[in-house]
């Protein structure tokens, strides 16, 4: 599998030639040096001492360069070639790669403010190298908004350059860093219309979010790297400080103004966390519509951890796993966001891991009306037009009130059940219009519907599930953990019995 591959190219490294193009410092994971495999692009670790001992390694070969492991013919591997936009200066005789640099294939991106404020206290992130960049001359230490607008105008034109990330440092007063975003987001929207994504930390105006989307911006970027608050406080003590209350806050009116699939948070591997705190803000982000950007730590040279280790390989590759479903359940996709680290995908394996994993089933609640309708459709078809249950709709005063669980099949909606709460008591759930394609009705889709439903409720708070089941399904139920209570009765003039679910096998 082309992603077990990029896995353990991040992890462990890839030995290039020292004269090869690649980025050493930054903020975010940011060392390491950009190659196509199979047109996709990856950003593996180059410069640290542990690549040295690394199996992966680019050579040339007749002309043509691949990608050795243990010196053995691999694959074919090119370095991304020295963007054309690097060749121009800006008005005021700055090179235009001081002001944005490409990443990926096809994304620029630029760090509009090079410093931060806590970089000379104790509050600094433990794993950024934001100002090393400055040491070096590499970069200015802020861009303006006509600079960014004119680099990336010539990027667009003679590279394809198709989406932008801006990020920043941190500023005092917190929160005027969004302003700044803000002002460069509108100078490139008014020489080009591309899509933009800002990165910052929550403000304590979250009107700023609204302004930033007025101004231009398409995704945003909240990242809180760790959901293991001990390590978070050690590691990123300004982040910590903040509050989890404060980013899930953040987060959700993030949603709100930019939509589902179009906020994202890094979440780092590697920095002492165990596999299922990973995994738990992985779901916890997800159901909010936020994309979990799972990313393995890299140490960046001259920052404070560039002795730390990188992440097992093995261990990724299940996280990674893990995260696919949690994504597709959620209704999740690198695909579908507009800008960004999410779409560019090149520090991470994720988008990889997603491109191979999209066949089969999964069931998870309709996300917008498109999935409402397809769900209802189905509902009609199977109780309407086949089992003729109802004349002209099988539509309830009860549908307003209804979640609609749906499952998809290589991508196609093919089954939906119900699920809505008594109004006495609270506890009690109720579920309903299980219906499935007659095509797909042989491999579980049902099912996996009947479970998904379960496990949702019971996260709801719900202690007691109840469903009127028709005669020739209380088997396929009982299977499922469904009991019977009382009698069979009719009801909508067949006979069914009402089953209650066992709620402790979810």
């Amino acid at each position: 599998m082309l992603a077990h591959t990029i896995t353990e190219l991040q992890s462990l490294g890839l030995q290039v030639a020292a004269d090869s193009p690649n980025r050493k410092v930054g903020a975010g994971p940011a060392e390491g040096i950009t190659v196509l495999i199979e047109e996709t692009p990856v950003h593996a670790p180059f410069n640290s001492d542990f690549v040295t001992r690394s199996p992966f390694c680019l050579r040339q070969l007749d002309g043509q360069s691949w990608l050795f492991k243990n010196d053995r013919l691999f694959m074919p591997a090119t370095i991304v070639q020295r963007p054309k936009f690097y060749d121009f200066v800006t008005e005021d005789k700055i090179p235009y790669s001081r002001i944005a640099l490409l990443h990926g294939k096809d994304c620029i991106a630029s760090t509009v403010l090079q410093t931060c404020v806590y970089w000379n206290s104790n509050n600094r992130c433990r794993f950024c190298g934001i100002e090393l960049s400055l040491s070096g001359v590499q970069t200015t230490r802020a861009k303006t908004p006509d600079q960014l607008a004119e680099v990336i105008e010539k990027a667009r034109d003679l590279d394809s350059i198709s989406h932008v990330v801006l990020t920043t440092g941190a500023v005092h007063p917190r929160g005027a860093e969004v302003d700044y975003l803000g002002k460069c987001a509108k100078a490139i929207k008014g020489v080009c219309d591309i899509p933009i994504h800002a990165q910052f930390l929550p403000p304590t105006d979250d009107g700023k979010l609204y302004e930033l989307k007025t101004a231009g911006v398409d995704t945003v970027g909240i990242h809180i790297e760790s959901f293991d608050l001990d390590i978070l406080s050690r590691l990123a003590p300004a982040k910590a400080a903040i509050g989890f209350e404060k980013y899930e806050k953040t987060w959700n009116d993030a949603v709100q103004v930019y939509g589902h699939n179009q906020v994202s948070s890094f979440l780092l591997v590697g920095l002492g966390e165990t596999e299922e705190s990973v995994v738990r803000g992985t779901e916890f982000l997800a159901e909010r519509g936020v994309y979990p950007f799972v990313v393995p730590f890299r140490p960046i040279p001259g920052s404070i951890m560039q002795d730390h280790p990188t992440p097992d390989q093995e261990s990724m590759k299940r996280l990674y796993e893990k995260t696919v479903g949690i994504l597709r359940k959620n209704g999740l996709s690198s695909e579908n966001s507009l800008a960004g680290c999410v779409r560019c995908g090149a520090c991470s394996a994720l988008r990889v891991y997603e491109q191979e994993g999209k066949q089969g089933m999964v069931c998870r609640p309709a996300k917008n009306e498109s999935e409402l309708s397809a769900a209802l459709q189905i509902r009609h078809q199977v109780f309407v037009e086949e089992q003729h249950l109802f004349d002209m709709s099988d539509a309830d005063e009860n549908d307003p009130k209804s979640t609609h669980i749906i499952a998809k099949y290589n991508d196609e909606i093919v089954g939906a059940v119900r699920v809505f709460p008594e109004e006495f008591p609270s506890n009690h759930w109720v579920g309903g219009r299980l219906a499935v394609k007659r095509e797909n009705r042989a491999n579980q889709a049902g099912a996996l519907l009947v479970r998904e439903a379960m496990s949702y409720v019971k996260k709801l708070g719900c202690t007691r599930f109840t469903a009127h089941i028709q005669e020739q399904n209380v088997r396929f139920f009982s299977l499922l953990g469904w009991s019977a209570v009382g009698p069979i009765e009719i009801y909508h003039g067949k006979l069914h019995q009402l089953m209650e679910a066992d709620l402790n096998q979810i």
